[in-house]
């Protein structure tokens, strides 16, 4: 049964048109995107397994896609709605955060990062490079690791802000542990290149580690 064979104001699509995306469970946000189930199961109840699976919608965005593939009632069109989902929040939150001083508005570079770098499944490193009015010219993912972590050269980012003329950069990367906490190797390398890009005058504004639904700042924390 699709959510469009629901009795009139029964269904998560009518409770979604009458009261508004914010009065919906995850479920019933899951199942208005699905728009159908399979045999026997109706789309909120094929919503409702594949949250209890793997573990809420963070973990569902986190899914590699021939895991989720395989699941009875997810087909290509499926897997490709969940993922331009994912992708269109992504654009609207990095269009957010052009358009504010970072500085003033952390908050927007948090929200951007979490659907930027927390649903992936291996270790990231971008740098979101600024002018000097702290408004965002560039995110560039840089560096890509496994699980264990991803090597990261202080001298390809500085040769990036030079090439964007940035003014400010803030870098971030993401934890697949879900534990936003700085290793002993992310201070190292915040030092580091901190370091570097100091004798070019860019100023370093924060160093954001992302977990699951969290975020660990290196500037709000005086480690910078």
């Amino acid at each position: 049964m699709g959510t469009a064979q629901w009795e009139a104001g029964e269904g998560p699509r009518d409770r979604l048109l009458s009261l508004g995306t914010q009065a919906l469970s995850d479920v019933e946000l899951l199942a208005v995107m699905l728009g159908t189930g399979y045999r026997d199961c109706n789309a909120v109840e094929l919503a409702r397994q594949l949250l209890v699976e793997f573990g809420g919608l963070g973990g569902l965005l986190r899914v590699d896609g021939p895991r989720l593939l395989a699941w009875p009632g997810i087909g290509r069109a499926k897997y490709a709605q969940l993922r331009a989902a994912l992708e269109m929040a992504r654009r609207q939150a990095l269009q957010e955060m052009g358009k504010v001083d970072v500085l003033s508005s952390p908050e927007e570079a948090g929200r951007f990062l979490q659907y930027h770098l927390g649903s992936r499944d291996r270790e990231v490193f971008c740098c979101i490079f600024l002018d000097s009015q702290h408004q965002v010219l560039c995110c560039d993912d840089l560096f890509f690791g496994t699980l264990d972590g991803a090597a990261v050269y202080p001298r390809e980012v500085a040769t990036r802000a030079l090439q964007y003329r940035a003014a400010a950069v803030i870098f971030a990367h993401n934890h697949p542990s879900g534990v936003a906490e700085p290793s002993a190797a992310d201070r190292r390398i915040t030092e580091r290149l901190c370091a570097a890009l100091g004798l070019l005058d860019i100023r370093v504004l924060d160093h954001i580690i992302v977990g699951r639904g969290n975020e660990f700042s290196f500037a709000r924390e005086g480690l910078l």
